[in-house]
Parts: structure tokens; C-alpha cells; sequence
């Protein structure tokens, strides 16, 4: 295999296994014959219907959509077209497979947003090379965007990424009434590590420091941040204060235990972290602006009271946090 396949195959390699594929159609004939085709190498799911189509898009979205035209009720076009318009789902590559092949209605289902269309009765071979096509192009894709959502440094997300996460999860914690927690982490005397030891081997700490922060998390929605310089940033969706305070004490734990960052001479000080930890209950009637300069405060207190200490604190229903 060449680099180039090799590639490609680590693009549809996802983290959870084969990449998945809706199909669509309300013909038992048409899905057997294309789940034949295509369920040695994808995780293939089937819809009958346009409603039930929308419905297993939303709840737990495919990589690509094989969509049927002609369907009673809801047509092809129609899901498409809610497809498009819904946020969640805007981003899924469509082919429409139809027995029509009117130039006319290919150019519809392109202009609402299908990759691509293919003629009933299917070739296997077309089938199996356009699917493998446009799963290559959307990984890829999405590849470069999480690159540009990347920090170049440490690997973990970039301070763009965080501010457009922390925006979503404050307005989804106000709707749903649940706790949303931070955790800004910042590297004790970093200043002083980078000139002992130089700026190389300060670059080499922040990334295992961003490597033991991230491996302290379990949850899909939790995510790892460089906020600025030696600080990091933990933004944990639905976590209650108790659950984020354990959280920040494995942080600061996995962080001392970093065999790679330990002195070289007892005199030496050892590498440690400042957590300040902020969760906001019961959507209380604050901004995120001020929630964020919240746990910057408890940060600050952490950082004041010497090495390795976490400083929190909660927003319940009022704006006057209590310590």
C-alpha cells in the first residue's frame, strides 16, 4: 500500500471504528442490495422513511447519507433540505441514489446541498468508489478545520476554539437548567523554569502538561484548551462542583507525578500547577464574561497561596459568588 492509500486509510479509520452510512429507502430491495454492497467496509444503518431519516440524523448523525428521491410522504429533497438547515446536520455529505435521471431534478439536488447522485439499478463498483470518495473529502475536511481549531504548540485546542465552546455550552446550560463548570489551570514559575532549563524545554513541559490534563478527562464534551501562555483552560459541560473538584485534583496530581518533569536535584523545584475552579448552578443570572473572570480570580487566589493549590468557588442563582 502507498502513502497516499495509507493515508486515505487512516482518514476512515475513525476512533470508533468504521465510518457510518444512512441509507435511505423505502424499497426493502434497494436497502438489502446497497447494504450488501457496502457493509463490508462501513457501518451501515437503514431509514424507510424521510421522518425516520431526520430523526436517526439528529440523534446520532452518519458520516454520509445515501437518500432515496421518490419516497411517499417526505421526499428525498425535502430531508435534504432539513439536512441542510438543521446546524447539527448542515455538515453531511448526500447522495442522492434515484431512478430518475432528469438533468433537471440533478440540479435541484445539487443546489440544496447533495454531493453527488446515483442511478438506480446501482453499479456495486460506482457505488463502493463515489461513498469512499466523498467520506475521504469530509474527513479530510474536517481534519483541516480541527487543525485550524488546534494550538500549534500543545496540541490541544487553540483559545478561538474555547471561546466559541464556552459561548454554546453558556447558552445550553441556561436552557436546560444544568451546571457548568471551568477549571483555568496555570503553570507555577514558569518564568523561572524557562530560564533554568531554556525555552525548548519549556515548550517540552507545556505539552506534557496538556497531555496529563487531557488524560484526566473521559467525556466526549469536555475538553482541554490553551488559554494563554503557560495557562490552560478546562470548560466542563453538565459537571457538578463536587465531581469538578475531584477533576482539578487529579490535574494537579497527574501533573506532579510527571516522571519528565521531576528536578534533577531535591534542591530544585518541582513542576507544578494552580487550578482555580468556577461552576455555575441553576443558571444563575451572570454572563459567561463574568464567570470567566470569576475563575480567573480564583486562580489568582490559588497562585497567591503558594505551589499546587486549587481555589473554588460556585455561582447559585445570585451574580455574588461565595468561596
Amino acid at each position: 500500500m502507498n502513502a497516499a492509500a495509507l493515508h486515505t486509510a487512516a482518514l476512515l479509520d475513525s476512533t470508533h471504528g468504521k465510518p457510518k452510512l444512512l441509507v435511505v429507502d423505502d424499497q426493502p430491495v434497494h436497502l438489502q442490495l446497497l447494504m450488501h454492497t457496502l457493509s463490508s467496509d462501513y457501518q451501515v444503518y437503514m431509514a424507510t422513511s424521510g421522518e425516520q431519516a431526520l430523526a436517526l440524523c439528529r440523534s446520532d448523525p452518519p458520516d454520509l447519507v445515501l437518500l432515496d428521491v421518490l419516497m411517499p410522504g417526505m421526499d428525498g429533497f425535502s430531508v435534504c433540505k432539513a439536512l441542510k438547515a438543521d446546524p447539527r446536520t448542515a455538515g453531511l455529505p448526500i447522495i442522492f441514489v434515484t431512478a430518475r435521471s432528469d438533468p433537471g431534478q440533478e440540479t435541484h439536488g445539487l443546489s440544496l446541498g447533495a454531493v453527488d447522485f446515483i442511478a438506480k439499478p446501482i453499479n456495486p463498483a460506482v457505488v463502493k468508489a463515489r461513498v469512499h470518495t466523498h467520506l475521504t473529502l469530509k474527513f479530510q475536511s474536517d481534519m483541516l478545520k480541527k487543525l485550524v481549531l488546534l494550538d500549534g504548540l500543545s496540541g490541544v485546542f487553540n483559545r478561538r476554539y474555547f471561546d466559541q465552546q464556552l459561548a454554546s455550552e453558556w447558552a445550553r446550560s441556561t436552557r436546560s437548567n444544568q451546571p457548568l463548570s471551568l477549571i483555568l489551570v496555570d503553570v507555577d514559575h514558569f518564568e523561572a523554569y524557562n530560564a533554568r532549563y531554556g525555552h525548548q524545554a519549556g515548550d517540552d513541559c507545556l505539552r506534557m502538561i496538556a497531555v496529563a490534563l487531557k488524560g484526566v478527562l473521559r467525556r466526549p464534551a469536555d475538553l482541554v484548551a490553551r488559554f494563554a501562555g503557560e495557562e490552560f483552560a478546562c470548560l466542563l459541560p453538565d459537571t457538578s462542583p463536587a465531581h469538578a473538584r475531584k477533576l482539578a485534583n487529579d490535574m494537579e496530581q497527574r501533573v506532579r507525578e510527571l516522571a519528565g518533569l521531576k528536578p534533577e536535584h531535591a534542591a530544585l523545584r518541582q513542576v507544578t500547577v494552580s487550578l482555580g475552579l468556577i461552576t455555575r448552578l441553576q443558571a444563575a443570572p451572570v454572563s459567561w464574561e463574568t464567570f470567566l473572570h470569576t475563575a480567573s480570580e480564583q486562580l489568582q487566589l490559588a497562585k497567591r497561596a503558594g505551589t499546587g493549590q486549587i481555589r473554588a468557588t460556585q455561582l447559585e442563582g445570585v451574580a455574588n459568588p461565595t468561596s
